[in-house]
């Protein structure tokens, strides 16, 4: 689970969240599990993972508020060379998006796909709904 501050400059002209500031708020939750979290816990980073996909729904309009709200994550699907990625940002009482990223392990050194590690499987799997 990953808080975020809803800041001004996510208020569009209607007085509500932007729906692409929504992919800000996926992208940090994914930063902080992938990234931050292992840091954090002593491990390494999970690097060489892009975005294949992304998909929204965006159930309630956000507006500015005080309290920040939460991006639950979770992963609905491994395989060999890809995972998916489940999100809600939330608050206790209403579900404001429902969201999922396609994510795909990566060589930048050869420019193509490549399978994901035996660790980056067990991490993931920690994460399985």
């Amino acid at each position: 689970m990953f808080s975020r501050q809803i800041r001004f400059a996510d208020i569009d002209q209607l007085g509500h969240v932007n729906n692409v500031r929504f992919f800000d708020y996926l992208e940090d939750a994914r930063l902080a599990m992938l990234y931050l979290d292992p840091i954090r816990a002593g491990g390494q980073p999970h690097r060489g993972l892009v975005v294949a996909r992304h998909e929204i729904d965006y159930r309630r309009a956000l507006t500015f508020r005080p309290e920040p709200v939460r991006v639950e994550t979770w992963v609905t699907a491994i395989s060999p060379v890809r995972f998916t990625l489940a999100y809600e940002i939330r608050d206790e009482d209403v579900v404001f998006v429902e969201a999922m990223s396609v994510m795909v392990a990566y060589d930048p050194a050869a420019g193509t796909p490549r399978r994901l590690t035996g660790d980056e499987r067990a991490y993931l799997e920690k994460f399985t709904a």
